[in-house]
């Protein structure tokens, strides 16, 4: 069976089939092979009872969110206001772009969107200052992951509502690791900048008054995350009601800026029509296979394949780690999580492991996705921005930072409570 997934789903990847039907086509065949009973009959109950989520009503918002601020220019604005805090490291404005990735991070939700928006502003700055394109597009498509760990995250949205986990504890435990991650690739760029200058172009000075005059334009966005962060902790709101309260804070602060235009209204539905609709499918999909699966069987001899190894708890949550690295190499994020967490989280959870820690370590493992190729939907969106060049350049800058997501691996393994102390702490 493991066979027939493997090289069912690798081959209509390659095909370019769309991935939600994958999974359907996938479960499908799973049904028709391997299981004793029609499971396809329980389609129908299968796709009301997957949709039918008030915790799934936060995706839309939450694309919506980030939709708004990207259309209506407010990324640039942002990039402009961080390039006079950090570009004296050096490095110069690869610090930028990590530093707006991260806080558009803090608001989108969405690795893809993070990446693309900061891509958008960045990448004619690049040629313009004469930065190494390859650092420089590597450290935006780094940086576009924090989008899935920095909360509000639609991925961990995805986790909480699979596994019945609570998205503000989710939320919580993602905070922390997530700057550090920030923290991180900044520090490798500076390593990397003061080893072989050439690599980060120019370093940039303001004085403290443009500096100051600088955070106009980023408050509305710390604003933005206090209230949508601060209303879930306190329970003031529930994820879905803070995310609908972000929308109405991101209509405006795009007023307050002066964008606000009917027809970036329009491109701003019209992009998050699309961008749901293809998450829905996807976790429809999966559940669908997931549910097939299970029918099956596939699950208890998971289990009783990895217990007949004779693996202690930490020997197996290394050979878990192991196989999301090499699976998402080839399969995309979202898919990654959904069609594995009905199957792997049980497992966690036996061997005594922290479900709501495992989410974290399981986003750090999908983020290196979003940047390892060939599948990294970072590095193509980052290349399509780029408009020139080879996607190769954009993976070799994107190494140090694979480099530093390993190292967060192993902190979370060592030093669980990275993830877990807010979460408790705040309870």
């Amino acid at each position: 069976m493991m066979t027939y997934l493997i090289v069912g789903l690798l081959g209509a990847l390659a095909l370019t089939i769309p991935v939600g039907i994958v999974l359907f086509l996938l479960g499908f065949g799973v049904d028709y092979f391997y299981s004793a009973f029609p499971l396809i009959k329980a389609l129908g109950r299968m796709v009301w009872s997957t949709s039918n989520s008030s915790s799934l009503i936060a995706i839309p918002f939450f694309v919506l969110l980030g939709e708004i601020l990207v259309r209506s220019g407010i990324a640039h604005s942002t990039y402009s206001a961080l390039d006079r805090w950090v570009s004296w490291l050096p490095g110069g404005l690869v610090h930028a772009n990590i530093a707006t990735a991260t806080m558009f991070s803090a608001t989108s939700g969405s690795s893809v969107a993070t990446a693309a928006s900061v891509s958008t502003v960045a990448m004619p700055q690049a040629k313009a200052l004469g930065y190494d394109p390859r650092l420089f597009s590597g450290a935006i498509a780094a940086g576009g992951t924090l989008g899935i760990m920095i909360p509000p995250s639609i991925n961990l949205i995805v986790y909480g509502f699979l596994t019945q986990s609570s998205i503000p504890q989710l939320f919580l435990a993602g905070l922390v690791p997530g700057i550090l991650l920030a923290l991180g690739f900044m520090l490798v760029t500076v390593v990397v900048c003061v080893i072989k200058p050439s690599l980060g172009g120019q370093r940039r000075h303001f004085t403290w008054g443009e500096r100051l005059r600088s955070l106009k334009d980023l408050l509305p966005i710390l604003l933005l995350f206090a209230a949508i962060i601060g209303s879930i902790y306190y329970g003031i709101a529930t994820p879905t009601e803070a995310a609908a309260v972000g929308v109405g804070g991101s209509v405006l602060i795009a007023w307050s800026f002066g964008q606000f235009t009917w027809n970036m209204v329009t491109q701003s539905v019209v992009g998050t029509v699309k961008i749901t609709s293809m998450i829905m499918l996807i976790i429809i999909g999966a559940s669908f296979l997931n549910f097939t699966l299970a029918s099956a069987g596939l699950g208890g001899k998971l289990d009783a394949f990895l217990t007949g190894m004779g693996l202690t708890p930490l020997m197996t949550l290394l050979v878990i780690v192991l196989m999301y690295v090499i699976l998402g190499m080839f399969i995309e994020t979202l898919s990654l999580m959904v069609v594995t967490i009905p199957i792997v989280v049980p497992l966690i959870a036996q061997l005594g492991f922290n479900v709501v820690w495992f989410g974290i370590l399981m986003i750090v493992l999908v983020e290196m996705a979003l940047i390892t190729p060939p599948v990294g939907l970072n590095l193509y969106v980052v290349q399509s921005a780029r408009g020139e060049g080879r996607i190769g350049e954009v993976m070799l800058g994107a190494i140090p930072y694979v480099l530093i997501m390993f190292v967060m691996v192993g902190l979370l393994i060592a030093f669980p409570q990275l993830a877990l102390w807010l979460p408790a702490s705040l309870k």
